[in-house]
């Protein structure tokens, strides 16, 4: 290679090489941050609050991302049950996912407190909880060293009780098998309710109800009624406790792969949405419950001295399981103390 020594010619050279420099660095820049990210929401349910869910956020984060990020939305458990969606979301094979916090308590036991009995009385009020600051930074923040980064959070509806044969009163509740989320709170409850609890996803729910395995299942009459629950069993028990709540966990590892600003719309739209969903949620709730029995489905509530006998079985289930796991009874406290704030 031949050097040029001559001063004139060097610093014609050097100044070409630092445009050439400058401008792979600058247009370089400018193409990855145009890169398109595709992110997989997946939901277990169908024609829900988790698809709507989905539909606002995509529109929101389209919007402020300048199409950069993209959102597909594949409900029914296409993406797999909910705990191979949750080990998806930690593997960092899928991007994101909306169900019930209880589902992630493998992942810290913390996930399943607002499954406590009498914590909400109403779909209003559990909204008004997840409007106090220090409930949504707690729950949200669970999982972080799990691979999970939390960005949404709302109150679907009040659950209900799914039979073969009705349900009327305390008593009719005993011996039988219920289909609960898989949380300590959840199980404790119907234990002391003489049922035997069994935890399972809820794509297994409609054939164990068709085949006999289980008597009846807790879920939401949304998800009942879009998913024609009424073939196999007619008869919904209006208990209304626990609420059900959804999370919305996307993967840290994927995450953190994108530039910071495409960060901070996810998150910023995410918040956004788990407020505006509210009066939807309200809305397709009471539209499921007249759809049940335009169906030929059957609503039944128990008679108040059964429902109030109810409540004071489960009233201290949430202490009673808490109070020997610090990390849990301390998450127990937050929510406990915001729901009573806003009752």
């Amino acid at each position: 290679m031949r050097i040029i020594r001559s001063e004139g010619r060097v610093r014609p050279i050097l100044a070409a090489a630092v445009l050439v420099a400058a401008w792979a660095l600058t247009f370089g820049g400018a193409r990855a941050d145009d890169k398109t990210y595709v992110m997989k929401i997946g939901t277990p349910t169908v024609n829900d609050t988790p698809e709507e869910f989905s539909r606002g956020f995509s529109k929101m984060v389209e919007k402020d991302s300048g199409g950069r990020l993209k959102i597909e939305v594949y409900s029914a458990s296409k993406l797999g049950s909910m705990p191979r969606e949750i080990e998806g979301l930690q593997f960092g094979s899928i991007e994101c996912a909306i169900m019930p916090p209880e589902f992630y308590v493998g992942v810290d036991e913390r996930f399943e407190v607002l499954a406590t009995p009498g914590l909400v009385g109403s779909l209003a009020h559990g909204q008004r909880m997840l409007a106090q600051p220090e409930v949504m930074k707690m729950m949200l923040s669970l999982g972080a060293d799990k691979g999970l980064h939390g960005i949404g959070l709302y109150m679907a509806l009040p659950s209900s009780l799914i039979s073969r044969t009705p349900i009327r009163q305390l008593a009719d509740i005993k011996g039988k098998k219920i289909r609960v989320f898989a949380s300590k709170f959840q199980t404790e409850a119907f234990d002391r309710l003489g049922a035997t609890p069994v935890a399972m996803s809820l794509g297994d729910v409609l054939p164990g109800v068709q085949q006999g395995t289980i008597d009846g299942a807790i879920s939401g009459i949304t998800v009942f009624n879009a998913m024609h629950f009424q073939d196999a069993a007619k008869y919904v028990t209006e208990i209304n406790q626990p609420g059900i709540f959804l999370i919305v966990e996307v993967s840290k590892k994927w995450f953190e792969s994108l530039p910071k600003d495409l960060q901070d719309i996810i998150d910023r739209d995410a918040a956004a949405e788990s407020v505006a969903i509210n009066p939807f949620a309200q809305g397709l709730w009471e539209k499921a419950r007249k759809s049940w029995v335009d169906g030929g489905g059957e609503l039944i509530s128990l008679p108040k001295d059964d429902q109030a006998a109810m409540m004071t079985t489960l009233s201290n289930v949430g202490e009673t399981t808490a109070k020997s796991k610090p990390q849990l009874f301390e998450a127990y406290k937050v929510v406990t103390a915001a729901a009573q704030r806003t009752r």
